[in-house]
């Protein structure tokens, strides 16, 4: 079941589209499928209300949650990142990766609605947005902040290089 008009969107330097939102699950959790370029990075970041899994469908990827020791998940593998726990990952790679992030209690999909645009097509952004504004930054914190998303470092940063 995806979100009502929702549809593809741009969200940073991916692709992601909701497939069931906090709301059509009686409020227990969202499903998010997201494309990733090469090299991407999130800012290390906390959930402070959702554990989070990874599916990855296509690619490979490094998920470092809690510990700057990477998990390496291929295609058909899974990763985990419980509520509380500092965490990112970086795809590795030449290609796209493609995953699932499934969140429980399942505000992470509200907050990729409210942080990305409807993407002009079902690809990734092109030409890749480039540096935020601090402005930008600054209201993306906030933002993260109103669906329990605590931002600890820019990307690049991993879990051993914050205090959390």
């Amino acid at each position: 079941m995806t979100d009502p008009g929702a549809g593809p969107r741009w969200f940073f330097a991916n692709l992601a589209e909701v497939k069931l939102n906090r709301q059509a699950s009686g409020d227990v959790m969202s499903i998010v499928e997201i494309s990733c370029p090469p090299g991407d990075m999130p800012p290390l970041h906390v959930h402070r209300t959702d554990d989070e899994a990874w599916v990855v469908l296509e690619g490979e990827v490094s998920f470092f949650a809690g510990s700057n020791e990477p998990v390496r998940v291929a295609a058909g593998g899974v990763a985990f990142g419980p509520r509380g726990v500092a965490h990112t990952y970086r795809v590795e790679s030449d290609g796209p990766a493609r995953m699932l992030a499934i969140c429980t209690s399942g505000d992470f999909a509200a907050f990729v609605i409210a942080a990305s645009q409807p993407a002009d097509r079902a690809e990734l952004p092109t030409p890749p947005p480039g540096p935020p504004t601090e402005a930008e930054v600054a209201a993306v914190t906030a933002l993260a902040a109103e669906h329990g998303i605590e931002l600890l470092g820019p990307p690049g940063a991993l879990p051993g290089d914050a205090a959390h």
